[in-house]
């Protein structure tokens, strides 16, 4: 089953949760908007409303552990070259966690990938992206 991000947002009324959706939709507008000249770390600041940034830790698929700016800048690198997309899958909130698992697919000089991935968003008390956990799988 597919979801849109429309339909996410209506269906899902948890707090963190409609956060999620509005990080995700964020993202992909800004990936695209990326390909234009002169995008830099800087115009992910967007995202950054919804993150407690001092205390932000990204901890990726090798278990690689960012800081926000460490995070925004591997972002910037990443959409700069890379179109993306993705389709969702399910969202589950639990006090302080969202689940969000996704299909996506980067295309990157002309070579598509997809794969799948399991996000874990954890929020502070403030209701502050603190940390994000990402699980990927894909083929070999």
């Amino acid at each position: 089953m597919t979801t849109s991000i429309a339909r996410a947002t209506a269906e899902n009324n948890g707090p963190l949760s409609r956060i999620v959706v509005r990080y995700a939709d964020m993202m992909e507008r800004l990936v695209a908007k990326a390909k234009e000249n002169g995008f830099t770390a800087a115009d992910w600041e967007p995202l950054a409303e919804l993150v407690a940034v001092d205390e932000f830790k990204r901890v990726g698929c090798f278990r690689e552990v960012m800081s926000w700016s460490e995070y925004t800048a591997f972002l910037t690198g990443w959409a700069c070259s890379t179109a993306f997309a993705s389709t969702l899958r399910r969202i589950t909130e639990v006090p302080g966690l969202v689940y969000y698992e996704i299909e996506e697919r980067h295309t990157r000089e002309g070579q598509l990938t997809v794969v799948d991935t399991l996000s874990v968003f954890e929020f502070n008390k403030a209701g502050k992206l603190c940390k994000l956990n990402v699980y990927l799988q894909r083929e070999l």
